[in-house]
């Protein structure tokens, strides 16, 4: 028998994250050999009238192709998967990988050459531009070893989270959404941080289940030069299969002046691939109740209730700054009292302590008025 769980995440992702439309066509794409969600998925798009199209990906295969690329072949590798992407009016990823540290020993040099020559055109400039996406993990045994729970038990966790009233989240973000368009100045305070920008005149997006399953935060992005001060992220993070822990940086007039972390020269490699790299693309508030701790997992750790995050990278066209690179990494802090506490103002006033929305509108989201 089904899961019936499967089938009402299949139901969400295909009529409500990206609202499958008669006669558009849906790429499916699959990281792992989960088959069951996809299966539903393409029924579900099908019962929608759309046009479901597959890709199965293999990360050991994935990391075999980037150990041998050339970059001529890395560009024609983008050629082709961006000709379709052109194609496509809908995008919805799945990654479900056994081991998130399959390319950990790719040489930076390739991984650089990967991103900027085939993550940024066919994802951040066309997928992420011009289709309706949506992006999730899978519940595996990988996961469920990094968040420190038994398979079982991570798997009722993540139908817990993915398959959240995302509806009524959509509405108790609005009260925030506005306070953030109104807002100049922003401080960040807690243990290692103090950071100060403004984010006068830059859109605040409302992110409920439409891009991201799981979902729950608001973001926007700071004037790219007005970063000053120091903040010191509290969840490990893992770029490029590499697990970076401590991570601090120190802002003048927005670029990150300095940078440390458990691993100085590779985090210093990774903000050295452009000039954007160094300035802040987004910053964005997080409240998913479900989502208590980090699991070096970006889709669920950016997602924490009493978190921020704070991104080194390419800024959002759709809340932006300006901001230009080939890489974009959610680094989170987190701010309940168990990770230190700490404390969000705007304009001077005191909106979030120690994780918990202080000012009246903002309390339905609080964990006990999301659940």
């Amino acid at each position: 028998m089904k899961d019936p769980r499967i089938q009402k995440l299949a139901q969400n992702l295909v009529g409500y994250s990206v609202k499958v439309q008669p006669g558009e066509n849906v790429l499916v794409e699959m990281i792992g050999s989960e088959r069951d969600l996809i299966n539903a998925i393409v029924e579900e798009v099908a019962k929608h009238g759309g046009n479901p199209f597959v890709q199965l990906t293999d990360k050991t295969t994935q990391r075999a192709m980037l150990m041998n690329a050339t970059e001529e072949q890395i560009k024609t590798w983008a050629d082709i998967d961006l000709n379709r992407m052109k194609k496509m009016h809908c995008y919805i990823g799945i990654r479900a990988g056994e081991n998130v540290n399959d390319l950990a020993d790719v040489p930076e040099e390739k991984m650089r050459l990967y991103n900027t020559l085939y993550n940024h055109p066919v994802h951040s400039e066309q997928r992420v531009k011009h289709t309706k996406w949506v992006v999730l993990r899978y519940p595996n045994a990988s996961m469920a070893q990094l968040a420190n729970m038994s398979t079982e038990a991570f798997e009722d966790f993540y139908f817990d989270v993915c398959n959240l009233d995302y509806a009524k989240m959509d509405r108790a973000q609005d009260a925030l959404a506005a306070l953030m368009k109104r807002t100049d100045k922003v401080r960040i305070v807690g243990p290692g941080t103090d950071l100060q920008f403004s984010i006068k005149g830059i859109d605040a997006i409302k992110c409920s289940g439409e891009c991201n399953i799981p979902d729950g935060e608001v973001y926007t992005a700071p004037i790219r030069d007005s970063v000053n001060g120091t903040i010191s992220y509290n969840a490990a993070s893992l770029y490029n299969g590499i697990t970076f822990e401590n991570v601090s940086f120190r802002f003048e007039n927005g670029r990150i002046v300095e940078a440390t972390s458990n691993d100085n020269e590779r985090i210093n490699e990774i903000l050295n691939s452009d000039e954007g790299a160094r300035y802040i693309g987004e910053f964005a508030i997080g409240f998913n109740p479900y989502i208590l701790h980090p699991m070096k997992d970006t889709l669920f750790d950016e997602k924490i209730a009493g978190s921020l995050h704070f991104t080194p990278g390419q800024a959002y066209e759709i809340a932006d700054n300006g901001n230009r690179s080939s890489i974009h990494w959610d680094l989170v802090l987190i701010q309940r009292p168990e990770y230190g506490g700490g404390e969000i103002y705007f304009d001077d006033r005191l909106i979030r302590k120690d994780g918990i929305f202080v000012l009246p509108e903002l309390e339905a989201l609080n964990p006990e008025n999301l659940k």
